[in-house]
């Protein structure tokens, strides 16, 4: 491990790079199979936290696909604020009569994305799945269960490949815990 202060947050890794590649090449290979006969598919990243698993995640899907891009927030510091908030919405032609496959790096309270699904199908998608990288069954507050999960985790506060406190860590080649005295101070 480095000793720059990105790696010394860690208070040790959960999903390794080479997990990572994996568990993106696995999901890869079901989606493709999957949405092999699909007329108009849609990858739709959900900003910021799932661009990294976003790319890794289509360049292992094997079929044509369209990319979108919607930016919503329901957190605030550690904490999911049960109110989905957004500020980068995806264009109704983009989605309209299409196979949607919404992209997140992590499902905790599942709040976001059953509000999401929801919102995708009102703008006339013909279906929507979801897929996240990272499952938190334990922190479910909604009936929402996943279509494509890469691995469930316990519940505990991930950052790396994506997944930030603060806009940091976000640049780490791996999914690891953050040091509770980073978030407690």
């Amino acid at each position: 491990m480095n000793n720059n202060i990105l790696h010394t947050d860690v208070a040790s890794i959960l999903v390794s790079e080479e997990q990572i590649n994996e568990l993106t090449a696995r999901l890869g290979a079901q989606i493709t199979e999957d949405y092999k006969d699909s007329k108009k598919f849609v990858l739709l990243c959900i900003l910021k936290g799932s661009t990294l698993f976003f790319a890794d995640l289509m360049r292992k899907i094997d079929i044509p696909c369209a990319l979108e891009f919607m930016r919503v927030s329901s957190y605030k510091g550690t904490e999911t604020t049960h109110q989905v908030t957004m500020l980068l919405d995806v264009e109704k032609t983009a989605i309209n009569g299409a196979d949607v496959i919404i992209v997140e790096d992590i499902i905790d309270s599942g709040n976001t994305l059953a509000h999401l699904k929801n919102y995708i199908a009102s703008k006339g998608a013909n279906s929507v799945k979801t897929c996240t990288l990272l499952d938190k069954p334990s922190r479910r507050v909604v009936n929402l269960t996943p279509d494509y999960v890469g691995a469930e985790i316990p519940d505990e506060f991930v950052i790396g490949y994506g997944l930030d406190y603060d806009e940091k860590y976000r640049n780490l080649p791996y999914v690891g815990i953050l040091k509770r005295e980073v978030y407690e101070k």
